[in-house]
């Protein structure tokens, strides 16, 4: 097991990393091409009358915009929590935390301290699933929520990360009971995502079978965590560059969920959104939440502020593309597709 300090040091350099480089796969326009429904030259709607509350995993918000999971755990990504977290309340819009591993393995270091922060932000607990198989317990995961005051609980998918990963965990075998096991203990909802590969149709199948309440897409088109662990580890470089591109695209993915997953089924789109245009293609596929990691991890650096800049900006567009197409709301346009 890596030690403390190692995983503390590793999550200083993802954000290095995701600060510095071009995390993002290399093909990164499949959002380009999904197509809306048509503008409306005569829309025969008001356009201050346009809603964006979003219901989501049984609580309502003011926009369907989640701020993706990224990191936590060192001082400099609890800064960064915090941040977004203050700015997820103010905004009233859910925020998944990065894994929060460390956190059980050292159990009275002050980290993940999110809640005093943001007393009433919709926030999200996250560990990987994997970690089911190195001693991680359903009585650690429920802690984890615990800890968090957390409204859902993340279970993250990575294998692809994991292997190009130097001291990356490997052994996926026989994970689905243990998520079914631990969504039985579970008091707040389940979420299952990936990490930039995209959880394919029959995994998702599966994973609702065990329990999941909610399946984020995490495509290909965004931050690849697979080609970040090359870029952090020159020994690994060959194999991210490789890989940069593997993967399946989230337009690809909420087509299959749409046709074949069961309506109850909560859906985040997240993988390469950039703007409110992307959100809207992405609620047409049948999206219940859009997710956004990188763009928010960039505005954090430069404030709060910053960050609910982001998120005005990604309203007003996402109201803007829903009056020019003669849409009232996110779940008109849905029902629409």
């Amino acid at each position: 097991m890596a030690s403390l300090g190692d995983i503390t040091s590793r999550k200083d350099e993802h954000l290095e990393v995701c600060s510095r480089e071009n995390v993002e796969s290399s093909r990164t326009n499949f959002w380009d091409e999904v197509s809306l429904p048509p503008h409306r030259c005569l829309p025969e709607i008001n356009f201050e009358e346009v809603q964006l509350k979003a219901n989501f995993l049984g609580n309502s918000y003011d926009l369907p915009l989640l701020i993706s999971s990224m990191t936590g755990g060192s001082e400099t990504g609890d800064q960064i929590n915090v941040t977004l977290a203050k700015a997820a309340q103010k905004a009233n819009i859910p925020m998944g935390v990065g894994s929060q591993r460390i956190q059980l393995e050292q159990r009275d270091r002050k980290i993940f301290q999110i809640r005093k922060h943001a007393p009433k932000a919709s926030l999200f607990a996250n560990i990987g699933a994997v970690q089911l198989n190195y001693g991680v317990s359903k009585e650690d995961c429920l802690w984890l929520v615990e800890q968090l005051e957390a409204q859902a609980l993340i279970l993250h998918l990575n294998p692809l990360q994991e292997a190009i990963q130097q001291e990356g965990d490997r052994n996926f075998k026989s994970l689905l009971p243990k998520i079914s096991n631990l969504k039985k203990s579970l008091s707040v909802p389940l979420i299952i995502k990936e990490v930039g590969c995209g959880i394919d149709l029959h995994s998702a199948k599966l994973l609702i079978e065990a329990g999941a309440d909610c399946i984020d897409s995490a495509g290909m088109g965004g931050t690849h965590w697979g080609y970040v662990e090359g870029l952090r580890n020159s020994n690994r470089k060959n194999l991210g560059d490789l890989f940069r591109n593997w993967g399946t695209p989230t337009p690809e993915l909420l087509k299959l969920y749409r046709e074949h997953l069961p309506s109850e089924v909560a859906i985040v789109a997240s993988g390469g959104i950039r703007s409110g245009v992307d959100m809207a293609k992405a609620i047409y596929l049948g999206a219940n939440m859009v997710g956004m990691a990188l763009p928010f991890l960039n505005a954090a650096q430069n404030g709060e502020e910053a960050v609910l800049s982001l998120i005005d900006f990604h309203r007003e567009t996402l109201k803007t593309a829903l009056f020019c197409m003669g849409m009232n709301s996110p779940e008109a346009l849905r029902n629409h597709g």
